[in-house]
């Protein structure tokens, strides 16, 4: 076993030394046409700079109004920019109208829209857990259905789903999120198996934590969330347990203090757009690479023991302080 298990190593990093050093072509960009979600910043934001600087027909979705004028002035007459919220219907409708107008032929839809805020199960209201599944999962199965047609009219289309290392893994106060990353990773999976008699390719990002608006953000948005729980949901945690929490899940969080440059998603986005090889998976970090994927692999009971070293608080909840003195 030990020695299947060596030889198996030895082929996959003789592997990625021929990949490094024998890398694979990039397509021809002229004529072609990429639609992308969640352009307002971040990923989307960078993407469409760079495809649009490689000479692609950029389509790209913004959410906020006031970000068409100003994504444009950083972008080619050949961009267009369009206001999108992928949670409604009729506005991704619109947009297909828009695309369909221009082109008959999608090379690639770039899935990345996305919103992320932490909180315990017991703090997030119902209406929260759908908003996050549907930004993060039911909009992109909305998109992705619609343009279909344009992907499969020709062989060697793509779509590229940004996932997360929450896909692979479930830290405590990330339920909501995780949910839609896990559903976006089985949606990803089966997509690439049914669509491959089209020969329609599909990747999936899987990031760790990068210094992007949704981690310069977390704390206010917790905290926000917390003011706004009932007298008996804060008495039954406490202020100190979640005060503790804060200070060592985001404020002194090894992840989100080490985050790295987007530009990594972006170049992997790139490729997998770009390149006539693209990855089924992706992770472009070092969080991910060398933390969060390897750790997935793990037993059930040692990820908890992980998980619960690092991102939980060593102060109980003030509802069972009251049971123990009880």
């Amino acid at each position: 076993m030990c020695f299947i298990s060596s030889f198996i190593i030895i082929l996959y990093i003789f592997y990625r030394l021929y990949q490094h050093f024998f890398p694979t072509p990039n397509i021809n960009p002229n004529g072609k046409y990429v639609l992308i979600s969640g352009c307002d910043s971040g990923f989307g934001h960078g993407l469409a700079i760079e495809l649009d600087k490689q000479g692609f027909n950029v389509l790209a979705g913004v959410f906020v109004s006031d970000n068409v004028i100003s994504l444009k002035e950083k972008l080619s007459s050949r961009a267009t920019v369009f206001r999108l919220d992928i949670t409604k219907q009729e506005d991704i409708d619109v947009a297909f109208e828009l695309v369909n107008e221009k082109t008959k032929v999608l090379h690639a839809l770039v899935n990345n829209a996305g919103i992320g805020i932490g909180g315990y199960i017991d703090w997030t209201k119902l209406e929260f857990m759908h908003k996050i599944m549907n930004v993060n999962f039911f909009g992109h199965v909305a998109m992705t259905k619609k343009f279909l047609p344009l992907l499969i009219v020709k062989g060697d289309s793509r779509i590229v789903n940004i996932s997360s290392v929450m896909g692979l893994i479930s830290p405590p106060g990330m339920s909501a999120y995780c949910a839609s990353k896990y559903a976006m990773e089985s949606f990803s999976d089966c997509l690439r198996r049914e669509m491959s008699p089209w020969n329609l390719r599909v990747s999936i990002i899987e990031p760790g934590w990068l210094r992007t608006p949704i981690i310069e953000g977390q704390e206010r948005a917790v905290r926000d969330l917390w003011n706004g729980l009932s007298a008996n949901v804060r008495n039954r945690w406490g202020d100190d347990f979640f005060n503790d929490l804060v200070e060592k899940s985001i404020i002194k969080s090894p992840f989100i203090n080490n985050a790295e440059n987007p530009i990594k998603v972006v170049r992997a986005l790139q490729h997998a757009v770009m390149n006539t090889k693209p990855h089924i998976r992706y992770h472009p970090d070092w969080q991910a690479k060398l933390f969060f994927y390897p750790i997935s692999m793990l037993p059930a009971w040692l990820v908890d023991f992980l998980m619960l070293k690092l991102v939980s608080t060593s102060i109980l909840p003030a509802g069972v302080n009251k049971q123990n003195q009880d």
